[in-house]
């Protein structure tokens, strides 16, 4: 069994009450989910990690345990998705717009199982004031690994269902936390290709005064891909990193 069939197995316990003992708002389900949102969670059942990234957790068991929340909600302007970026002094990805998230602490528990839900709503909190009680998960992809910093990250869905006033709770660790909608996300004139520091050309996002990019671009790409949303866009259209819209 590999990683993501024993996580999704511990995610289809929990939902069923029958996993680990855990609160109630590590509680995963689709049920309920607005209708527009039910793509997303139906590629997250049978996606490989193969098909998000390249980059895939060394088969030594090497990197750091962490977790993202990707979390839709629905605004003023339709389906959207939580961002933040990352203080400018921070020693790991200074500066980037990524997904709330971080390492998994010993208390969030077995990263094999629940642990990386509890990490990436606790993260979550700590970084933007977001309140979990208001988060409904709804899916669990594969372990994907970004190699610049050692990262072995599990990202994990939520469908924001009563949502919370959210903000930089630490400057030194966040600059703004804002969304962005899935109308710009996938607008072809939002989107462009960077070339990462390593000379590997990804697809990346102008959105929100941001560009987002790096492993976050990279698995809203592929959540678009795979969710139907995505619509033919110039992928020799190249932006320098560091540039805004």
């Amino acid at each position: 069994m590999t990683h993501a069939q024993s996580t999704r197995a511990a995610v289809d316990a929990a939902g069923n009450g029958t996993g680990e003992p855990h609160d109630s708002a590590l509680t995963v389900s689709a049920d309920g989910l607005p209708e527009w949102l039910e793509p997303v969670a139906r590629a997250s059942r049978t996606v490989k990690a193969q098909q998000l990234s390249r980059f895939l957790p060394p088969e030594s068991g090497a990197g750091r345990q962490s977790a993202v929340l990707i979390l839709f909600g629905e605004g003023e302007r339709g389906p959207e998705l939580l961002l933040m970026e990352r203080s400018g002094s921070l020693r790991s990805h200074a500066g980037q717009p990524s997904f709330p998230g971080g390492s998994l602490d010993p208390e969030d528990g077995d990263h094999t199982t629940t642990g990386p839900l509890r990490a990436a709503l606790r993260e979550a909190e700590e970084e933007t004031g977001l309140d979990p009680s208001g988060v409904q998960l709804f899916g669990v992809l594969p372990r994907l690994y970004i190699p610049v910093s050692g990262f072995v990250v599990t990202p994990v869905l939520g469908w924001w269902r009563t949502p919370s006033p959210v903000g930089a709770v630490d400057p030194a660790e966040t600059a703004r936390v804002f969304t962005a909608s899935v109308a710009d996300l996938t607008d072809p004139a939002n989107r462009v290709t960077v070339v990462h520091p390593s000379g590997h050309p990804g697809p990346a996002f102008l959105v929100e005064s941001a560009l987002v990019w790096g492993f976050t671009a990279g698995v809203i790409d592929r959540i678009v891909h795979y969710a139907g949303w995505e619509r033919p866009w110039d992928r020799t259209r190249q932006v320098p990193l560091g540039r805004r819209p």
